[in-house]
């Protein structure tokens, strides 16, 4: 059975900063997000940022970057503050500190001298694989004991005292999940010089921050009972008010029915958004790994799921990362923007490429922009990704009279091309500056070349269209030539016809 949720629902997203955002990270927070704005609950966002040696000030700030650029929001955390701060474990020390003080002093915690390898002679000799894990020894140890280690030069690390019951909660996701009395030992909370580890530090802070819903990868679930005796003893000192729900999110695979690693390709969050992912048709994606929002519909928008979105609904199974199903959503995306919206996205794609002279719309040329206005409509239903509309319009911008055609356009080019080209190149030139416009150009090509050349379409504006963009995709023939203008396409007609021979060998 999954439980009710709680009325006044406190969710979290608190990842560590260790590397660049991935998209099993993203998932994690849009599902957060998405049950707080549904319910019109509380999103926190804190960092833990505890692991001196792997976080990095960089990671940190692109995970900043990550959920402004999709915008995930959030209430209380990290950069707009809150009653429970600071928000960076890094400087929530003394709660920590506090917090195993009091556990130590009511006798839910005690100081443990032993080390792994005496651990694992002790199981040994017990016949136990060396690798069963901590076997409880140091509970019992005497206050002579314990000074004996200490004169040995010894620190403690500090473990909680697991009961000797079986540990059961009902997983908003996964129903009902029991974990039998014994199968997770007594754990550290505080190492041997005073470093709190995650076993504390996250229950203490979902505690002191009032969180009373967790969401989080199924990854974690093993931790699960190890926080709900933590969060029972901290019930007791007043640290906790309650015990939080807990909601354990399907792993995300990748090839080969392996779990997607961080240092997949299709992992890293920003090789989506260079390759021309926009948030929507991202995050649409994303949502469907593990939920959906209805059977017949995979295309919907942030505020449509926000309407629709119930922690509950989330399947347990694993989901799978399909790249070419992501990428076919972000063209449903795509295609619904509005053209000046699609434009103002597309211009730092292209002035990456090296096609135009700024990198916002405001700042291009008249010209530029112009060009870009009357191509939209051609290219924003034909790209699937922001980073293909380079390819599209690059020779719409160029004012090259030759464009040396790429190994796939000069597949096109057949033992037709010189004829059909010096048919075309003639009827170009006779056509007048008023009359050179998209429909007159169809026209009169077709006439030409179909009609009284014979030519199969495919045959006859192959080459044509191969001489205008270089390319065997492009946007549309005729537009395409009215945008660029009688002088370049008929030059660019000629250009091809003059290498003609060389290009095919």
């Amino acid at each position: 059975m999954k439980p009710e949720l709680p009325e006044n629902v406190r969710v979290r997203f608190c990842p560590s900063p260790t590397g660049t955002p991935h998209v099993g990270m993203v998932r994690t927070a849009l599902f957060n997000w998405a049950e707080a704005r549904h319910t019109g609950g509380t999103l926190v966002f804190r960092i833990e940022d505890t692991d001196a040696v792997r976080d990095s000030e960089e990671s940190y700030n692109q995970i900043i970057d990550a959920l402004k650029w999709l915008g995930i929001d959030w209430d209380e955390g990290i950069e707009v503050g809150g009653p429970d701060g600071p928000y960076r474990q890094s400087e929530r020390g003394e709660f920590y500190k506090e917090a195993a003080r009091k556990l130590l002093e009511a006798g839910y915690a005690y100081e443990s001298f032993s080390t792994p390898e005496e651990t694992a002679a002790r199981n040994v000799a017990a016949g136990r694989p060396k690798e069963f894990g901590y076997d409880g020894y140091d509970r019992t140890l005497t206050e002579e004991q314990k000074a004996a280690f200490r004169a040995e030069g010894r620190k403690p690390a500090i473990r909680i005292k697991m009961p000797d019951e079986d540990i059961v909660f009902d997983d908003l996701i996964r129903g009902r999940i029991e974990f039998k009395a014994g199968s997770v030992p007594d754990y550290v909370i505080v190492r041997p010089n005073g470093d709190p580890l995650y076993t504390l530090t996250n229950p203490v802070d979902d505690a002191m921050m009032n969180i009373n819903v967790v969401l989080r990868g199924e990854d974690l679930l093993p931790s699960t009972p190890r926080q709900i005796v933590l969060y029972q003893y901290l019930i007791k000192l007043g640290i906790a008010r309650q015990m939080p729900l807990f909601g354990h999110m399907p792993y995300v695979m990748g090839e080969g029915n392996k779990k997607l690693s961080k240092r997949d390709p299709e992992s890293n969050l920003f090789l989506h958004r260079e390759n021309g992912f926009i948030k929507e048709g991202l995050l649409n994606y994303l949502a469907l790994l593990g939920w959906s929002i209805s059977p017949d519909n995979d295309i919907f928008s942030m505020e449509e799921m926000v309407e629709a979105f119930d922690v509950r609904d989330v399947k347990a199974n694993p989901a799978h990362f399909d790249l070419k199903k992501a990428i076919s959503i972000n063209a449903e995306h795509i295609r619904m923007l509005e053209p000046q919206d699609f434009l103002n996205r597309s211009v730092p794609y292209l002035f990456k490429e090296g096609l135009v002279s700024a990198d916002n719309w405001d700042a291009l040329t008249e010209w530029e922009q112009e060009v870009l206005t009357k191509a939209a409509p051609l290219v924003q239903s034909r790209v699937r990704l922001l980073g293909e509309v380079g390819g599209m319009v690059g020779s719409l911008l160029s004012t090259e009279e030759y464009i040396a055609p790429d190994k796939d356009a000069v597949k096109q080019l057949k033992d037709s091309s010189a004829d059909v080209l010096d048919a075309a190149i003639a009827a170009c030139e006779n056509i007048s500056d008023d009359g050179w416009t998209t429909d007159n150009l169809h026209e009169t090509l077709t006439d030409v070349l179909v009609e009284k050349g014979g030519y199969k379409p495919r045959l006859a504006f192959g080459p044509v269209r191969v001489a205008m963009s270089g390319r065997r995709v492009s946007p549309p023939l005729f537009e395409s030539m009215e945008i660029v203008g009688k002088d370049i396409s008929v030059a660019r007609l000629k250009g091809l016809r003059e290498h003609l021979a060389e290009i095919r060998g």
